[in-house]
């Protein structure tokens, strides 16, 4: 069974607010959730926006490209989605990583805490953390964002707000299979 729900609606479509007007969601293109029964119960998955999903082939030409040690054309064709797409969250990751590469700490940190952003407003929009299981693919992205930010943050030294993260993160996946919370132990950086 799945239930999709955007932030500021109950499970109606169309919720009222305590003066009677109708409230808007994000449009149609917005991140949002969706609900998934498993054997345990139930877990949640975001769905990406649909501009991010049309972009998918591109984002493969994309992972090619650097494959291929063509980061700078890929950097530029990242810049592009993102321009199309504000919150493709994929495409916040690789240009967070091309920015680690570079050794562009601050950059990195912007790119990888973008991606966590939008997802953490969604949740807090949609009424608090759920379980948003790794393991499902929509999920994904947004843990590789948070382990980017982590590692981040834990580089230049802004250790509450590591924890915070990391704390934020396991709340969603208990397992933590990236190992998110073992990079609170990695030292800072003493450039």
């Amino acid at each position: 069974m799945t239930d999709e729900r955007q932030p500021g609606k109950s499970g109606r479509s169309g919720a009222d607010d305590p003066h009677g007007r109708r409230r808007r969601g994000r449009t149609a293109d917005g991140l949002r959730l969706a609900r998934r029964e498993i054997p345990t119960g139930e877990v949640w998955e975001l769905v990406h926006p649909r501009c991010a999903r049309r972009r998918r082939e591109d984002l493969e030409e994309v992972e090619e490209m650097l494959a291929a040690g063509e980061d700078d054309i890929a950097r530029d064709e990242l810049v592009w989605l993102l321009s199309e797409c504000p919150d493709f969250i994929e495409a916040h990751v690789h240009l967070g990583l091309l920015a680690l590469e570079a050794e562009d700490v601050k950059l990195a940190r912007g790119h990888f805490g973008r991606g966590c952003e939008v997802v953490f407003r969604l949740l807090e929009a949609a009424g608090g953390p759920r379980l948003l299981p790794h393991a499902l693919p929509g999920n994904r992205p947004f843990f590789e964002a948070a382990k980017g930010l982590v590692h981040c943050l834990t580089r230049t030294g802004r250790m509450p707000l590591a924890r915070e993260t990391v704390r934020r993160v396991t709340a969603l996946d208990p397992g933590d299979p990236l190992a998110i919370a073992r990079l609170l132990d990695q030292p800072p950086d003493r450039k």
